[in-house]
């Protein structure tokens, strides 16, 4: 908290010796206090909306209400938003980008290029097609980064154990998510060390501290999750992972409010389908 009584906020960046979690953002999130059960059914069913709308317009206006609940309500900055979704985005290019292109021995398409063996071609409607694919992936992925930046794991855990989802694949699930975040800072470790012992200082030595850090992740990674499950069953672990869980009353105002955005979302996709 600063002098004025407002929730301080830390940034993390790509500094050595740093890990990076996503829970970090979610804690310190402005919607935190918002009911998770609330956050994650309306994420899922925007998800889902924009499948089955299937509307580049409606993909546009889910972009910018999840970014605005994400940035200007949650308080997330700007910058750590876009490298967040940066991943995402360059998947999404690389994943769309072979729909637009094809192969060919004659020149066929409306746009060709020419590579001494064959002809590279694509089309207006192709690539119509694959911007407006790109646009729904990204509203979905978008619905969900909402839903992740404002809701820790163990509220999205508890949110799906109140679903019926089976206890197996709930826990599974926390337990890969919090492991990915633990051999990620091992890993950082690792490297910021190599690095200061001039590890990367050339391609062979590089690919030497490669394959060390794999092999010496393998071994830490076994070693980690022993002493965690020792830690778990210190503390009278029984087969099931019990969270602390807060109960968070749903306002009228944000149920009206969402109801009125899904409608507005219907809107949209009947005057521009």
């Amino acid at each position: 908290m600063n002098k004025d009584g407002k929730p301080h906020h830390h940034r993390i960046g790509h500094k050595h010796g740093e890990g990076f979690s996503i829970d970090f953002y979610a804690y310190i999130s402005q919607i935190r206090h918002w009911n998770s059960t609330f956050k994650v059914s309306l994420s899922v069913l925007i998800l889902i909306l924009c499948i089955v709308l299937d509307n580049p317009y409606v993909s546009v206006v889910v972009i910018i209400a999840m970014a605005y609940l994400t940035i200007v309500k949650g308080g997330l900055p700007v910058f750590e938003y876009l490298s967040i979704l940066a991943i995402p985005i360059i998947f999404i290019l690389l994943g769309t980008v072979t729909i637009a292109i094809d192969f060919s021995k004659q020149p066929i398409g409306q746009y060709n290029l020419y590579l001494g063996f064959c002809y590279v071609f694509t089309s207006q409607a192709k690539i119509r097609e694959v911007l407006f694919l790109i646009l729904k992936v990204f509203a979905a992925i978008s619905s969900l980064q909402m839903m992740t930046l404002s809701t820790p794991s163990s509220e999205i855990i508890y949110v799906l154990r109140k679903a019926h989802v089976p206890k197996l694949i709930v826990e599974l699930m926390n337990l890969i998510y919090r492991y990915i975040f633990i051999l990620m800072d091992t890993y950082t470790k690792m490297k910021n060390s190599a690095e200061s012992r001039q590890g990367y200082c050339d391609f062979k030595t590089s690919c030497y501290t490669f394959g060390s850090i794999a092999s010496n992740m393998l071994v830490v990674s076994l070693k980690k999750a022993n002493t965690y499950y020792d830690a778990m069953e210190a503390r009278c672990y029984d087969g099931d992972l019990l969270f602390l869980e807060e109960d968070k009353k749903v306002e009228t105002i944000q149920i009206a409010y969402a109801v009125v955005f899904v409608v507005f979302l219907f809107i949209i996709w009947g005057f521009t389908r």
